[in-house]
């Protein structure tokens, strides 16, 4: 029991000694950015409040040294070194709120010596604490609540009330003070440990918030990733497709095929029908979540449909102004084929911004222009200002991000900001080279029937 004793008390000091004999203060909790602006608006006031400040120090300054050269006749010199440490422990608390408390509680030990022999009538209401020093005192005790640990406010403020009472009882023997002392200390104590728990969970809190935020905007991105996989699906089949069939058909077009060209063939044939097979299992794991992010974003698309292309722009037109919103189409350049991924994300840009229009921007009309030049398609939706304010939109709120992937998966580029007439705009920029004109099927083989005779039909 002794040793168990003994080594609780060895911790206890190790324990003191590592939170009480450092200068060093708690890690300040991370601020959230809103608290941080109010933190700059704050700073904006200090100088004003600068001046309050040092008067009050001044004016406390010279109240103690009076006090304690005139009532406790301690001398100018004692009296004006004290009364300076006590305020320089004021405004070291605001960076060192531990070492300003070891200053404090030294000076009041070294007062309520002088107090104690003092002739007044009066050497201390609250003895060992006069009333300058139990001001001061509070004051830092509230700045360790606040800067540092907890536990390491409750260990100052125990010190502080145990030596204040051993002074009191056992070197004056006057204690009638001390109970409203440490109320007095008590509260501010308790006021700056709210004030730190209120701190830290609002900053935890704000983190976590952040955290959900980036955590949301990955699923939708992944989301949107997948969705956009799902419908290029269509499009890389075709082209696997073709690939089976024309490896298929080629051997048939020429007269007596090596073996080794059969055998190529064969084996591309077989090439494609497993990158066939493979596709319609990724497509199987992508559409086991259908009715997700999909759905939410598009649920005017039907699954299993062919894939839109710019050739029904004007279909896409005409539905926005069956909704309400005016819009006009253009093309410049001189249209040529483009790839099918191309037509697929072009389309499907104008449809979001086209919804988006229709959303966030009432009474708007709307300009669409597709623009065909030989480094590619320029894709530019611009909306005029709004004639009233949007209703609130409960949908997901990411179009942007997923025209965004779409011109990026092509290798393009995507803008959107607001217009100097007050509307929107989105311009795409998708990369592209007009299609080569495809090579002429070599002609079959031709023989000519021989005649009875042998001879050849001419």
């Amino acid at each position: 029991m002794a040793e168990r004793l003994a080594a609780w008390l060895r911790g206890g000091l190790r324990t003191l000694h590592a939170d009480l004999w450092t200068t060093a203060v708690s890690a300040p909790p991370r601020t959230a950015p809103a608290t941080a602006t109010r933190r700059s608006r704050l700073r904006e006031w200090l100088p004003a409040l600068a001046v309050p400040v040092v008067l009050g120090v001044v004016a406390m300054q010279i109240a103690a040294t009076n006090q304690y050269a005139f009532g406790y006749g301690m001398g100018m010199r004692v009296a004006a070194l004290l009364a300076t440490l006590q305020t320089a422990a004021f405004l070291i608390a605001l960076i060192r709120p531990v070492l300003a408390w070891w200053i404090t509680t030294a000076a009041m030990l070294v007062v309520a010596r002088y107090a104690d022999g003092a002739p007044g009538p009066d050497p201390g209401a609250m003895f060992p604490w006069t009333g300058t020093g139990l001001v001061l005192q509070a004051t830092v005790l509230f700045a360790v609540a606040l800067r540092c640990r907890p536990r390491i406010a409750v260990e100052t403020l125990v010190i502080s009330v145990l030596a204040g009472l051993g002074y009191g009882f056992f070197a004056a023997g006057d204690t009638e003070g001390v109970p409203f002392a440490v109320l007095v200390l008590v509260l501010p104590v308790g006021g700056g440990v709210a004030l730190r728990g209120r701190r830290v969970a609002r900053t935890e809190l704000a983190a976590q918030e952040e955290l959900t935020a980036e955590e949301r905007a990955r699923r939708v991105l992944l989301q949107e990733r997948t969705r956009i996989a799902r419908e290029l699906h269509d499009v890389v089949a075709h082209h696997m497709s073709v690939i089976s069939i024309q490896a298929q058909v080629a051997p048939h077009l020429v007269q007596d095929p090596p073996a080794e060209l059969r055998e190529n063939l064969a084996g591309i044939r077989a090439s494609a029908v497993e990158a066939l097979a493979e596709l319609r299992r990724v497509l199987g794991v992508l559409r086991a979540d259908d009715g997700g992010a999909g759905a939410a974003l598009h649920p005017q698309d039907v699954r299993h449909a062919p894939q839109p292309t710019l050739d029904r722009l004007g279909e896409l037109a005409a539905a926005v102004r069956r909704a309400g919103v005016e819009v006009d189409t253009r093309t410049t350049g001189e249209p040529y084929a483009l790839p099918p991924g191309i037509e697929l994300s072009a389309y499907r840009i104008v449809q979001e911004a086209l919804s988006n229009v229709a959303r966030h921007a009432p009474g708007a009309r709307a300009l669409v222009e597709i623009g065909y030049h030989p480094a590619g398609l320029t894709v530019r939706v611009a909306n005029t200002a709004p004639e009233r304010a949007a209703p609130p939109w409960a949908g997901a709120g990411h179009g942007l991000l997923g025209m965004r992937e779409r011109a990026a998966m092509l290798g393009g580029e995507l803008a959107a900001g607001t217009a100097p007439d007050g509307g929107y705009e989105v311009t795409a920029v998708l990369p592209a080279t007009p299609a080569a004109p495809p090579a002429p099927a070599a002609p079959a083989p031709h023989t000519t029937p021989a005649t009875p005779d042998g001879e050849d039909t001419p």
